[in-house]
């Protein structure tokens, strides 16, 4: 039987929406109204074993980034739409994850939204207990075989030999790439950098192309952003120095890569480009915890949506920062709720200061949050002092403040200790985000815990925890 504190409030559920439409939409289907067959189910378990033909199939075809674990929660119900045939809509609470027969390319869809809504109603919502249907087994099942494919390494390379000569090109040729740009780089400096300007852009543009060309997508992009920095407005003179500084860094570590100690040499092979694959990463190492969902950011990346979430390990303490992307016009599926625990095992990637994770199994369903513990700006920047030097490439660093107090100034926002004489200020580039109004809304004049990201431009405010509400907090 369900427990009522596995129940989420209703902007726990709102959090997971990855637009203000989808929220509005999901809160109009959040009522019993256009619902019927509605039923919930805990340790839904599939027919005949572990997984069916029939929930293989659709596991390949959703494509979920979660993982179910025991215990798991499951939300089913059919909504009535515009057709003859209402949509066929489950949640799996516990990772959670979501299907829809609906046609949207969001994760959740507004029908996930107002089913989860429903649920969180209590036996107002009428969402009772009941045996699941067979296409919700299914999809349980599906999603089973799925996650035992993830975590399954890949099999023995049928020629390991031809694999060795593949990947000793690729570094040939990610060095070679390397060195040209650190020659264009050196011929930018000889030039001067106050005369960049349209041809400039072109110019770099052409060499990010080049280092795709050479299997280096990171050097790719990050070039192509040299090419828009003469156009920024400011001093950008200065900005443009500096980001050609840290990738003449970047490109002569990797250069010198063998000689460097083996974190920092997987630092440098990340930012390059090479990337680690999820199974191996399970299959080693994972850390087990209880972690609390500290943020959920979507950003659109070119053709790609990168949703950023990041956790905190409530006994280690360490902060891990999971990623999901969707295709052109596709919202990604992996998705918690902001300010639950989950229980949960994860794999960092390696690195001189592991923050990115692979998500493993989860057991049991999200729990109820709390207000995370915090620290005060200068240890704030004390601390993101010690990754930098560890990482100099590092662009953020997780950060929970607190108690801070928002304040609005000449040049923009700052953050300022409520016992203390000491403010962090906001991002330049984040001053236009309606989530800073929300914070002040948020916190009234009285101090706040709040989490961010810190980087050398600032901070940048995420989630807001109000001491009144200590269990509901506020997405920025």
């Amino acid at each position: 039987m369900e427990d009522t504190e596995q129940r989420w409030s209703a902007g726990q559920v709102l959090a997971l929406a990855p637009d203000a439409a989808s929220s509005k939409a999901g809160t109009k289907l959040g009522v019993p109204g256009p619902w019927s067959g509605t039923g919930l189910s805990e340790g839904c378990a599939p027919p005949g074993g572990e997984g069916t033909a029939k929930g293989v199939e659709a596991a390949r075809a959703d494509g979920e980034d979660g993982e179910p674990g025991g215990g798991v929660l499951m939300v089913w119900g059919l909504c009535a739409g515009s057709g003859k045939t209402p949509y066929r809509t489950v949640v799996d609470v516990t990772a959670p994850a979501f299907k829809c027969s609906c046609p949207s390319r969001k994760f959740p869809c507004k029908h996930a939204l107002g089913l989860l809504l429903l649920w969180s109603q209590g036996r107002e919502g009428g969402v009772a207990a009941a045996e699941p249907p067979d296409w919700v087994r299914e999809w349980r099942a599906g999603r089973q075989a799925t996650a035992t494919r993830r975590r399954t390494p890949r099999a023995e390379v049928a020629d390991p030999a031809a694999a060795r000569r593949r990947a000793e090109r690729r570094a040939s040729r990610v060095a070679a790439g390397a060195a040209e740009l650190d020659q264009r780089l050196a011929d930018s400096l000889r030039s001067g950098l106050a005369s960049a300007g349209h041809e400039d852009r072109r110019i770099w543009q052409e060499v990010a192309a080049r280092m795709m060309d050479a299997q280096a997508p990171g050097l790719a992009s990050w070039t192509r952003e040299l090419a828009v920095i003469p156009g920024s407005g400011g001093d950008w003179p200065t900005r443009l120095l500096e980001e050609q500084s840290l990738l003449h860094l970047l490109a002569r570590g990797y250069l010198g890569c063998d000689g460097l100690p083996e974190g920092l040499a997987a630092t440098v092979r990340t930012r390059v480009g090479f990337t680690a694959d999820t199974a191996e990463l399970l299959a080693g190492p994972t850390v087990r915890d209880r972690w609390l969902v500290l943020s959920q950011q979507d950003a659109l990346e070119g053709q790609l949506t990168t949703r950023r979430i990041w956790l905190l390990a409530a006994e280690r303490g360490r902060a891990a920062l999971l990623l999901g992307f969707g295709a052109t016009g596709r919202t990604p599926e992996l998705s918690l709720p902001v300010g639950r625990i989950v229980d949960a095992e994860l794999a960092y990637h390696p690195g001189a200061v592991p923050l990115r994770a692979a998500l493993g199994p989860q057991h049991g369903a999200p729990e109820p949050g709390r207000i995370p513990p915090a620290v005060a700006v200068g240890d704030a920047l004390g601390a993101y002092g010690e990754a930098l030097r560890a990482d100099p490439w590092l662009d953020e660093w997780p950060v929970v403040l607190g108690p801070v107090v928002p304040v609005p100034t000449a040049h923009g926002w700052q953050l300022a200790d409520a016992e203390g004489d000491s403010a962090l200020p906001v991002d330049p580039r984040r001053l236009d985000r309606p989530g800073l109004w929300r914070l002040a809304a948020v916190s009234g004049g009285t101090p706040v815990t709040v989490f961010g990201s810190l980087g050398h431009r600032g901070f940048t405010p995420l989630t807001a925890w109000s001491p009144q509400a200590p269990g509901d907090p506020v997405r920025l």
